[in-house]
């Protein structure tokens, strides 16, 4: 959105300066794009009066002046052919930079004779292409500035633009009436009234309109009048002056009326050369394939209930975007309709999109221009066309009815505290929403009709706040809701998952963060893929179903990176997976995945392939570092993905299990096309228990300072005896004794006969109140004994 300074005063009387002014318009919201002040360039001109002008002694076509300025009369050489006596010119002193010719003046020689200096014309000054002679003057004193002078006799040459971004929401702002009223609120001038009294019609309009019904969503309202006997030509030179400093080109007066008030009041019209309408217009929607030449002289297709304005010969204007060149007006125009009609934003959107005309009318109407100024535009526009280009004006044409936007919110003068921060006087509230247009009746606030972006309670205070300046708020730390030292922020749930996070990472492994989503082929490799965890609406078929765990994820990364030519990976990844649709049917887990070797072959023969016990032993450190308990026990069981013989669950009791670790079956990595094996852990955070002591304090450290046992047992047991269930009866011989309970030794075979097996274990015992003797230590020794045997049916090996 552009406009000058001067088009601004015209609503606005203000004293501010374009700085003050451009800052206030970024701070309002109304961010300033740039500012194009023709001032800056010529500040160091001045006015000179030349004393005489004589002839060069060696050049025929140059001049030697002396030029009187505010430094005193200067000798400057020129060869302009209007160079003479008794004439005020602009002068460029030594050391001014002259736009137009892109140089610095210097003293320098011509011919020989000495030069102080130059006399400018208008293209040296950028101010137009004239350059048959230098400035002529008609007044002005020497030494005076130029831009002073062009300030207070031709103010279109030094009139700075300014370009502001609109955003969506701010249609009233796309009209310059609506940046003074924001400016006005701000308290940088006072808005001038700008209304103007209807114009009384004295004769009936020979051209009648009509909407039809299944129109009326799109255009509720249409005004319209005739002019007759008006002088179509060149626009006054202000009007032209204010078109060119925004980029457009005066074509005509009556299609600049049309292009002044689109930026003037965000208003746009439109007009019809009343001669070159057959019969009445209508405002209907198209039934496809309908071709009219628009303004722009291109011919455009139209679709099937797209909106349009036709006379009895057919489509006359594509409705609320760009009217047609048959009833367009000329220089030979003398009757004249006006139009000035309210749109649908949607609609004249999906329109303009479709036939991709860019124009600015459908640029404001599809933003949303003011309903209730649609018969005020009409008598703007009038009373102009009446004022600058004569003629008579027939009665207001009228279908539909201008659509009802009144609605009222409730002023909550606490809440800008509250929203905003700001504390601002009940008194500034109101007189700041009253100033932007709001009616005030007691704590109701009646929304302006042409600011349709304000929806609730919440935007009259955004309105308070953007006028007061958001600048204004100051940093203030929260409020300590305790005394002391405040309690967590996080959940000791949150607690875990950043320690496991954490701790993995400090392990070496590399953390992943990949989709929630899955195919249905990999979910069902891990229990999932049932219609309980299908998307309804999934984007792609790669991602069809909830995750049912997250060693899925994990192995598509693996087999990706091995298909690059990386091997060896360590990668985890802590998050969701679920067992279902419902809430409640996901859990949190950290899984752990090692492919490969251990590390880099090198000479010594260090590096190995990757096993069981390295998971095992990574695992184990992550759940210490969440807080599991450090006697755990290790059972088998877990489900299908894992191998039957190479995994291990650890546990709390047969129903309480913190996590799983082991080896990928096989199938499952054929099946991901990952190039195994493949070694990974599963944890579950929820399922290790809190501790019983809420507080940071720890425990006192309990050191026995009695001398530990240890003695060893081997028991024959069955092959198919697991150690686990020998160590556990071992432990439960003696559990306030017996410390720990470890397998040292097996052997297989031999004398033992076929099916048998033997396992050597080492008990600890530690006392903790008196040492142990012979005795105590036999009688430990003999229920160790019992209770393996109870166990297992294994009996000591002799």
């Amino acid at each position: 959105m552009k406009f000058t300074l001067s088009w601004l005063k015209d609503h606005l009387d203000t004293t501010a300066s374009i700085d003050e002014i451009t800052y206030a318009l970024t701070d309002l919201g109304l961010e300033v794009e740039g500012v194009e002040n023709p001032a800056a360039k010529l500040a160091d001109f001045t006015l000179g009066y030349v004393q005489s002008a004589e002839k060069h002694p060696d050049a025929d076509r140059l001049n030697v002046c002396q030029v009187e300025t505010d430094e005193g009369v200067m000798q400057i050489i020129c060869g302009a052919p209007n160079a003479r006596a008794g004439i005020t010119v602009v002068v460029a002193k030594p050391g001014v930079y002259v736009p137009g010719i892109d140089t610095t003046i210097g003293v320098g020689k011509i011919r020989g004779v000495e030069s102080f200096g130059m006399m400018a014309s208008e293209r040296e000054m950028e101010l137009s292409e004239e350059h048959d002679g230098i400035i002529e003057l008609p007044s002005g004193k020497p030494g005076d500035r130029f831009i002073d002078w062009l300030a207070e006799n031709d103010p279109a040459k030094v009139d700075p633009v300014i370009e502001i971004a609109i955003t969506p929401n701010r249609p009233d702002a796309l009209g310059v009436r609506g940046i003074a009223r924001d400016l006005a609120a701000r308290g940088l001038g006072k808005l001038k009234p700008r209304d103007c009294d209807a114009v009384e019609g004295s004769f009936a309009s020979p051209i009648s309109v009509s909407i039809d019904d299944d129109t009326l969503d799109g255009c509720p309202v249409f005004y319209g009048r005739l002019i007759k006997g008006v002088k179509n030509g060149p626009s006054p030179q202000w009007l032209q002056d204010c078109l060119r400093a925004i980029g457009l080109r005066p074509i005509s007066f009556l299609v600049d009326v049309t292009n002044f008030f689109t930026f003037d009041r965000n208003r746009p019209l439109h007009v019809f050369d009343a001669d070159k309408v057959a019969g009445n217009l209508r405002v209907h929607r198209a039934k496809g394939g309908e071709e009219i030449v628009a303004l722009d002289e291109k011919t455009y297709t139209l679709q099937a209930g797209q909106m349009v304005i036709s006379d009895d010969s057919g489509v006359e204007s594509i409705a609320g975007i760009m009217g047609g060149e048959a009833t367009g007006v000329t220089e030979d125009t003398v009757n004249v309709f006006v139009e000035s009609a309210y749109w649908d934003p949607v609609q004249i959107a999906y329109a303009g999109r479709a036939l991709k005309i860019n124009s600015d009318a459908r640029y404001r109407f599809e933003r949303g221009v003011d309903p209730a100024f649609t018969p005020e535009g009409l008598e703007h526009a009038t009373r102009m066309i009446l004022d600058h280009a004569g003629g008579e004006a027939s009665e207001v044409v009228v279908a539909g009815q201008v659509p009802d936007t009144s609605r009222a919110y409730k002023l909550d003068t606490a809440r800008v505290q509250s929203l905003v921060g700001m504390t601002i006087p009940e008194s500034d509230q109101r007189e700041t929403l009253t100033a932007l247009g709001f009616q005030l009746d007691g704590d109701m606030a009646q929304v302006p009709s042409w600011r349709p972006d304000v929806q609730g309670e919440a935007d009259l205070v955004e309105e308070v706040a953007r006028i007061a300046s958001l600048t204004q708020l100051e940093g203030k730390p929260l409020p300590r809701l305790t005394t002391g030292v405040p309690r967590p922020v996080l959940s000791p749930m949150q607690r875990r998952v950043v320690t496991a996070r954490r701790t993995a990472a400090a392990l070496g492994y590399n953390e992943c963060v990949s989709y929630s989503f899955i195919d249905q082929a990999s979910a069902a490799l891990f229990g999932g893929g049932t219609d309980a965890t299908r998307l309804e609406n999934p984007i792609s078929s790669d991602m069809s179903h909830m995750r049912p765990d997250l060693l899925p994820g994990l192995l598509q990364a693996a087999a990706r990176n091995q298909a690059r030519g990386f091997a060896d990976m360590a990668l985890f990844e802590v998050g969701p997976a679920f067992s279902g649709g419902e809430p409640g049917e996901e859990q949190v887990m950290v899984s752990g995945l090692l492919v490969g070797r251990t590390g880099p072959r090198d000479v010594h023969g260090a590096a190995r392939a990757v096993d069981v016990y390295d998971v095992k032993a990574d695992a184990e450190a992550v759940l210490a570092a969440i807080g599991a308990p450090a006697k755990v026990q290790i059972m088998r069981g877990a489900d299908e993905w894992w191998h039957p013989g190479r995994h291990g669950k650890i546990c709390l009791g047969p129903k309480k299990v913190l996590g799983i670790f082991g080896e990928v079956h096989p199938r499952v990595l054929a099946a991901m096309d990952v190039k195994g094996p493949a070694m990974a852990f599963t944890l579950y955070p929820a399922e290790v228990p809190l501790p019983r002591k809420s507080g940071a304090t720890r425990p006192a450290l309990q050191i026995s300072d009695l001398q530990a046992v240890e003695r060893d047992f081997a028991f024959v047991v069955d092959a198919d005896v697991e150690a686990l269930a020998l160590v556990n009866a071992a432990k439960g011989a003696d559990k306030n004794l017996i410390e720990d309970v470890r397998v040292f030794d097996e052997f297989i075979g031999g004398s033992l006969g076929e099916g048998k097996k033997s396992l050597a274990i080492t008990v600890r015992l530690q006392p903790s109140d008196k040492t142990l003797q012979d005795a105590d230590i036999e009688a430990v020794g003999a229920k160790v004994v019992e209770k393996v045997t109870k166990a297992t049916g294994g009996v000591l090996r002799g």
